[in-house]
């Protein structure tokens, strides 16, 4: 059984490695704002490529485990925390910490829906189903995300789930920092500025993605 700082450490690491893994994806997925023709030439381009590296395909299992382990770790972490925090302890805790600090578990749990749903939606059709061919004759992933994102409420459960995403990054890159010892009052505002800065850019920046497309690709 592990205990409860190794817990936090995996929950620390896990998270960690996923924020990262989410800005490269993000840095990928930029594409999407260029104009609807060049997007589409150069998306479905980058798309092939990372399907085909083995590199990228060995990264791919340790995403998904990373995403298994974090969820477990994050669910049991919630539910030990649930079962030893007394009336007065939550009340204190309450008054000093941020409502999303306090609703990790929510927000991990409507992260992890549509981590579900997103995957369905795109991982799997793309693996598995028959997404249609582009000129090259490879699959065409570009069609396939804006099919997807031409749907309204495809499109709110999208930028709902950032907003969700945003505040369960600026929490848990805050209490990674503090996890791995790295919360030195002298870097202190640094890490809190830093952890705040890439949530927000990254998760406004996804949330615009299917905007875009909705109102610009044909």
């Amino acid at each position: 059984m592990l205990s409860t700082l190794s817990r936090k450490m995996l929950l620390c690491l896990t998270g960690l490695f996923l924020s990262f893994f989410l800005l490269i994806h993000f840095l990928g997925n930029l594409q999407l704002f260029l104009p609807p023709e060049q997007a589409h030439l150069q998306f479905n381009a980058y798309s092939h490529f990372l399907s085909g590296n083995i590199l990228i395909k060995m990264v791919s299992y340790v995403l998904y485990a990373s995403i298994i382990l974090h969820a477990l770790d994050g669910l049991i972490i919630t539910l030990k925390n649930k079962k030893s925090g007394g009336h007065y302890q939550s009340e204190r805790r309450g008054r000093a910490s941020k409502w999303y600090s306090r609703n990790m578990g929510i927000l991990g749990t409507l992260i992890l829906i549509f981590l579900v749903i997103h995957f369905q939606n795109f991982w799997y059709v793309y693996k598995f189903g028959n997404p249609p061919l582009d000129a090259n004759g490879n699959k065409d992933l570009y069609i396939l995300v804006v099919t997807v994102f031409k749907e309204w409420w495809y499109v709110i459960i999208y930028v709902v789930s950032m907003a969700a995403l945003c505040y369960h990054l600026i929490h848990g890159i805050h209490s990674a920092a503090r996890t791995l010892g790295l919360f030195h009052p002298k870097f202190v505002k640094w890490f809190k500025t830093a952890g705040i800065v890439y949530s927000v850019i990254v998760s406004i920046g996804f949330a615009l993605m299917p905007v875009y497309v909705f109102f610009t690709a044909h």
